[in-house]
């Protein structure tokens, strides 16, 4: 789904960076209810935080995860760890980090960008939100995890 949209160039035209393409793509494909001053949340998070650290398609990843399966905070379940633990170890496995100037090194190029590392993330992403709707997982079911 979000695969789907990021490969046809979804945020492209409008210049938006790694982590705001991710968010802004999962907000209008998993229907996430974030408003146009939300959606500036990830801003400061496209080339790794700026610093090339952590890639910012992940870091988006991270807060479409939390949108979805936390219901008030992160403490009420161990589900959006077990996720984001998930997320992380399955990218690192893919595609050999989740550092943006390694993968900017071993990724990027001057006509596509990031373009391969973003939909990485997004099919990753994709992934666990397709398998835990499946099985049923959701904020109730976060709730009652920590109940």
């Amino acid at each position: 789904m979000l695969k789907d949209l990021l490969e046809r160039g979804y945020g492209v035209n409008e210049d938006l960076n790694c982590a705001e393409r991710i968010l802004y793509g999962a907000n209008a494909v998993y229907n996430l209810g974030f408003d146009g001053e939300d959606l500036k949340v990830a801003a400061g998070f496209g080339g790794g935080m700026a610093i090339e650290s952590v890639c910012g398609a992940l870091t988006a990843s991270t807060m479409v995860l939390g949108r979805m399966y936390v219901k008030d905070r992160a403490h009420e379940s161990e589900l959006i760890k077990d996720l984001v633990r998930e997320l992380f170890d399955s990218y690192t496995k893919e595609m050999g980090s989740i550092i943006c100037a390694l993968l900017k090194g071993k990724y990027r190029t001057k006509d596509m960008g990031c373009h391969l590392v973003i939909v990485k993330a997004a099919e990753i992403l994709d992934g666990i939100i397709e398998r835990n709707q499946r099985n049923g997982s959701s904020q109730a079911d976060a709730d009652e995890v920590s109940a």
